[in-house]
């Protein structure tokens, strides 16, 4: 089972490919909202901002997100740090119910073209 500093260090590494991204990619990483990821195996949440590009985590959380972010990820550990490393689709995570993503349908529509 992933540790909570290897969910983390996922995080940072995502952030920083997401900051690299070019085309339709990078349009889809410059938006600016809040953002949660609860890794439902470990029930800690790392809340934050999407903006610039970049991830920024901001809290730690036990337990599930105390505040409703406007894009919201739920995922066991494993399955994050397995997406960053390239060895799990995140769509085909998504499609099987392995990762559940939460957002207004505007976010959804840009976000789409992450996957």
């Amino acid at each position: 089972m992933a540790t909570i500093e290897e969910c983390r260090a996922a995080l940072e590494k995502l952030s920083e490919n997401m900051q690299h991204a070019e085309g339709e990619v990078r349009t889809a990483t410059a938006l600016d909202r809040s953002v949660s990821c609860h890794l439902t195996d470990l029930d800690v949440t790392f809340a934050g901002r999407l903006r610039d590009g970049r991830i920024e985590v901001r809290e730690t959380l036990q337990g599930p997100p105390r505040e409703k972010a406007q894009i919201r990820l739920a995922m066991t550990g494993d399955d994050l740090v397995a997406m960053v490393g390239g060895e799990l689709n995140f769509a085909k995570a998504w499609g099987a119910g392995r990762v559940k993503l939460h957002a207004g349908v505007r976010d959804l529509l840009v976000l789409r073209k992450l996957l």
